[in-house]
């Protein structure tokens, strides 16, 4: 799939096939700005979240990327960036 933008339903899509959640992720910037961490996402299914991505939009995010402090706003705009060179 060529997509040009990553959005948060995107991102809600992906997490919920991932994990079984993320329908409470909306635009707000307290839960966009939330570690996923603090949200009750653990390293498994951000592994699973990044495959996924990667099999739907061709991003590739590292495995450093999601041993920091990782953020759903931080993830949105790193696949975002992505998307837009290539």
């Amino acid at each position: 799939m060529s997509a040009t933008e990553f959005t948060v339903d995107d991102l809600k899509r992906i997490l919920h096939q991932a994990a079984g959640a993320g329908d409470e992720m909306g635009p707000d910037s307290a839960v966009l700005d939330s570690t996923f961490e603090n949200l009750g996402f653990e390293s498994l299914a951000l592994l699973e979240t990044s495959a996924l991505i990667q099999r739907e939009f061709g991003v590739r995010i590292e495995e450093s990327t999601l041993a920091e402090d990782l953020t759903p706003r931080v993830l949105i705009e790193s696949v975002n960036a992505q998307l837009a060179t290539s």
